[in-house]
């Protein structure tokens, strides 16, 4: 059934005796997952423990894609990395990690950006791709990449204090563009860079990542296709959606040429500079002192109906539809919740030709 080079070892076979005794795996699943190739699209929070866990379960070959290096800021919550990692590359040091943890896999390192101009090739060398990024752009690219070459993906996402999980392309199953058609607006939804990330979540979600791949792998069970699992670490709470595929969007022909203009976002050597800020203090003191101020909202109305300092609300995502009704020579402050926000469309008024525009630095924070 399997060519001889994977048959188990007396190594392995101890190693996976636990697989081995049970019998919805026993050693024919063992070389299953030996057999098996994985790619593992992002080597940060939710990539580490998906790593983990698949090299401990035998997967044979495990690639590894990640461009960037270890931040101290990481070791709050990818746990493959130690503090004399930092600077490190990610794929580098998680692979040197993993190798030690399981002699008996293949590791592949992929330090490169996933793009449209690589992503075909280098999924076609592989059974599954986990998503594990953070970012909109390659959500999309991974899950159009993943429609072309015929390949399952097993997708993850966090945020805050929740998660999200679901096989996307499984057996001519529902995409991720059945259950989001089109990327949220800019800023809508800020990265956990930007608004932060409970430490354990990416553990619990990258788990359930891991899982799924293995079930995929040895056809057990009931995977998660056309359906998302979502999540709340606070409540401890777990809830399911059903979600329908849509033709359209599971017979893809080609990639998008640019997926971060697709998802709105501007590369970096063609990001703006800041705007100015102004504190909290500041802001205070110019309302007070009666001088001419335009304070602009940038949240979501759902957000200024918990909590509002005032102002005209005007979504970022809507920011360029409303323009008109702002007051030209006024000056203006924009805030949101933490002043992320806030900094895009402050640039974005800038670029427009308005003269003197404020970001509130750290929002409504400190307000």
């Amino acid at each position: 059934m399997y060519p001889a080079d994977l048959a188990l070892s007396p190594a392995e076979t101890n190693r996976y005796s636990r697989h081995l005794l049970l019998p919805e795996i026993g050693a024919a699943g063992q070389q299953r997952m030996k057999a098996a190739r994985v790619l593992v699209v992002g080597c940060g929070g939710l990539g580490c423990p998906v790593l983990q866990y698949l090299a401990a379960a035998g997967v044979g070959t495990l690639g590894l894609l990640d461009f960037d290096t270890v931040d101290d800021s990481n070791l709050q919550r990818q746990v493959l990395y130690a503090t004399a990692d930092v600077g490190r590359p990610k794929a580098v040091a998680a692979a040197e990690k993993l190798r030690a943890q399981n002699p008996f896999i293949e590791l592949r390192t992929h330090q490169m950006h996933l793009s449209a101009a690589n992503a075909l090739q280098l999924f076609a060398a592989y059974d599954i791709v986990v998503d594990c990024s953070d970012n909109f752009a390659t959500r999309y690219l991974v899950n159009d990449a993943c429609v072309i070459t015929g390949k399952p993906l097993v997708f993850g996402a966090i945020f805050k204090f929740e998660g999200q999980v679901s096989v996307f392309n499984y057996q001519n199953g529902p995409t991720y563009r059945c259950l989001y058609p089109e990327p949220p607006a800019p800023g809508e939804a800020p990265s956990c860079a930007e608004i932060g990330v409970l430490g354990v979540l990416p553990g619990l979600v990258g788990t359930m990542q891991a899982t799924e791949a293995l079930k995929i792998i040895l056809e057990l069970g009931e995977v998660l296709s056309g359906r998302l699992l979502m999540v709340d670490a606070l409540g401890m709470r777990f809830q399911t959606i059903r979600f329908r595929a849509v033709a359209a969007n599971q017979q893809l022909t080609g990639l998008a040429r640019d997926y971060a203009a697709f998802c709105g976002e501007l590369p970096l050597e063609a990001a703006p500079q800041r705007a100015p800020e102004i504190s909290a203090d500041e802001l205070k003191a110019w309302q007070q002192s009666g001088r001419p101020l335009q304070l602009l909202d940038v949240r979501e109305p759902r957000e200024a109906a918990r909590r509002s300092i005032g102002g005209r609300l005007m979504p970022l995502g809507q920011l360029g539809e409303k323009l008109a009704e702002l007051t030209p020579g006024v000056p203006v402050v924009v805030h949101c919740a933490s002043g992320v926000r806030s900094q895009k469309a402050a640039q974005k008024l800038l670029a427009r030709g308005f003269g003197e525009v404020y970001s509130l630095r750290n929002g409504l924070a400190d307000y």
